[in-house]
């Protein structure tokens, strides 16, 4: 398996995780869902329109978001999608499914838990 493809692996597995618990502090634009993961990976995770838009759509179709649209003066319009009762059950629960996976992972192949 070639990286490009185990990129996009690693990305179905953790899209919906990453993209639940950066809009669980406040509500947030595709945009910048897309700038953040990239920043805060380090470039490593990156979120294209076509894959990105897809997911939230989902997401919100799921109940799990919530988008509205805003307009600001001198800007596009742009359509910011928060956290939903439903969706801090969901985040809560991929969060430690997420945990135990990673650790049982690590324990796997040898990478010793700080």
């Amino acid at each position: 398996m070639d990286t490009k493809t185990h990129d996009v692996e690693w990305k179905k597995v953790s899209a919906e995780l990453l993209i639940l618990s950066l809009v669980e502090a406040r509500p947030r634009h595709g945009y910048e869902i897309s700038k953040l993961i990239e920043q805060r990976s380090g470039g490593a995770v990156r979120f294209y329109v076509a894959s990105l838009y897809p997911l939230l759509y989902r997401l919100e179709t799921r109940g799990w978001i919530q988008g509205r649209w805003v307009e600001k003066a001198g800007q596009r319009r742009r359509r910011y999608y928060r956290l939903t009762p439903q969706g801090r059950k969901v985040l809560a629960s991929q969060r430690r499914g997420w945990q135990v996976f990673a650790a049982a992972v690590n324990r796997i192949v040898g990478v010793e838990q700080g």
